[in-house]
């Protein structure tokens, strides 16, 4: 089971030639995927126009979605806080709570962000980097 980064999916959907899609394909082949609301989020934020908003929208709303419990926020924190002592800081720590529910949900992470390696320094979780 996998839980995908935005990272990804705007890969998948920015790419014309469907290379990227047939990659993700080859990855998670029949199994279940899942995203987070922060996923959801970003990829809404980053619509272009309202009709791409529109189909972007009905598309998320009949995925499978990971949610954060009370001690997600602290956990994520941690992880943070974690990398900040050994001098590395993350772009987002939306990434952090990313890999913290992949933890909560013993999934793997299919991502194409280098903060995810960062954090694979202080935390222990499966993860693959997409290269299209």
């Amino acid at each position: 089971m996998f839980l995908i980064d935005t990272s990804v999916w705007i890969s998948v959907f920015r790419d014309k030639t469907g290379k990227s899609r047939q990659t993700l394909e080859s990855i998670i082949k029949n199994d279940s995927i899942f995203l987070t609301r922060f996923t959801q989020m970003e990829l809404l934020q980053g619509c272009r126009d309202e009709r791409e908003w529109r189909l972007l929208e009905t598309y998320l709303e009949d995925q499978d979605y990971i949610e954060v419990n009370s001690s997600t926020w602290t956990a994520t924190a941690r992880i943070y806080y974690d990398l900040q002592r050994q001098g590395l800081t993350v772009r987002s720590s939306i990434d952090c709570c990313i890999a913290q529910l992949t933890i909560e949900s013993q999934l793997t992470l299919i991502h194409n962000d280098r903060d995810f390696e960062m954090i694979q320094s202080v935390r222990l979780f499966n993860g693959i980097r997409f290269q299209p």
